[in-house]
C-alpha cells in the first residue's frame, strides 16, 4: 500500500513529466481514494477496460491513453460521462502517462518495442523538440523487408502494413510507437533502412517511396501496449502493490 500522493509524486518524478509539452495533463486525471493497493493497467481507460478492471477490485488504474485531450469538447457528457462515472462510483483513481510514458529510456513503450524485436539502440532521430521521441537502431544481422515483416507479426501478434520504398536487406531501424508517422521524413534523413510507428497516413506511403525507406505500420494499440506494462510492474514491485495489466483488444 501507498499514498496516492506519494505514488504521484514518484511517478511525475521519474517520468519528467516536466520537460514535455503534451496534447494531454499527464498525471492524476480522476481523483479518487487516498491509499493505493490495486493497481491495475492497461492502454486506454475506454468503458471496456474501466468495467474489467473495477470489477477486478482496482482502486487505481494506469494508463496510457487518458482523457482531457486538446481541442476536444470538454463537457463531460455521454461516452466521457459514463466512463468519468464509473470511476468516481468506484472512488478510483484515474492515473495517465502519454508522451513522458513514451520516451522513458526504461520504462517507454519506444524502448519496450524495441527490446521485443530486438532492436539494439544506438541513438536518438532529431525530429522536433526534446525530449526525444523518435529512436534508432541495429538489427543484430541484416534482414530481407519480408523476414523482418514476419518477425513483427510473431512477435506483436498482428500483421503490419508494409510499403515497400527501401533496399533489399534492412539493419539499420528508426521507430515512433503511437501516431508517429510523420516522423518518417526525419528517419529517412538519418539514413536506416526501415521506419516503424504505430499508425499510417495516406501521405506516408509516398514519403516511403519517394525516400527510399521501407515503412511498417504496426498498430498504434500493439506497438504501445508495453510500456504501461513496464511500469506497471516496477510500480508493484517498489510499492508493495497488488497488480495486473488488461488488455482489450484493438485492431488500429
Amino acid at each position: 500500500m501507498v499514498q496516492r500522493s506519494e505514488l504521484i509524486a514518484y511517478l511525475n518524478d521519474l517520468l519528467a513529466v516536466e520537460h514535455f509539452s503534451d496534447y494531454c495533463p499527464n498525471g492524476l486525471q480522476i481523483e479518487g481514494c487516498s491509499e493505493v493497493q490495486t493497481l491495475i493497467a492497461g492502454v486506454t481507460a475506454s468503458q471496456a477496460f474501466l468495467e474489467r478492471a473495477l470489477a477486478e477490485g482496482a482502486d487505481t488504474v494506469l494508463v496510457h491513453h487518458g482523457y482531457f485531450w486538446k481541442g476536444e469538447n470538454p463537457s463531460i457528457v455521454g461516452m466521457k460521462a459514463q466512463r468519468i462515472g464509473a470511476l468516481l462510483r468506484a472512488n478510483a483513481n484515474l492515473l495517465a502517462y502519454h508522451l513522458p510514458l513514451d520516451a522513458h529510456p526504461l520504462y517507454g513503450n519506444n524502448r519496450q518495442l524495441a527490446d521485443r524485436l530486438g532492436i539494439a539502440i544506438t541513438g536518438e532521430v532529431a525530429a522536433g523538440p526534446r525530449p526525444a521521441l523518435v529512436l534508432k537502431g541495429r538489427l543484430a544481422q541484416p534482414v530481407t523487408a519480408e523476414a523482418f515483416a514476419a518477425h513483427i507479426e510473431a512477435v506483436l501478434g498482428r500483421s503490419p502494413m508494409h510499403i515497400e520504398g527501401g533496399p533489399g536487406k534492412i539493419q539499420e531501424v528508426a521507430w515512433c510507437t503511437g501516431a508517429g508517422q510523420d516522423f518518417i521524413d526525419a528517419a529517412a534523413a538519418s539514413g536506416v533502412d526501415a521506419y516503424i510507428s504505430g499508425e499510417i497516413s495516406e501521405r506516408t506511403t509516398h514519403s516511403a517511396r519517394e525516400q527510399g525507406i521501407h515503412y511498417y505500420a504496426v498498430g498504434h494499440h500493439a506497438s504501445e501496449r508495453y510500456g504501461v506494462q513496464a511500469l506497471g510492474e516496477h510500480l508493484a514491485e517498489r510499492f508493495g502493490l497488488k497488480y495486473s495489466f488488461i488488455d482489450v483488444d484493438n485492431p488500429a
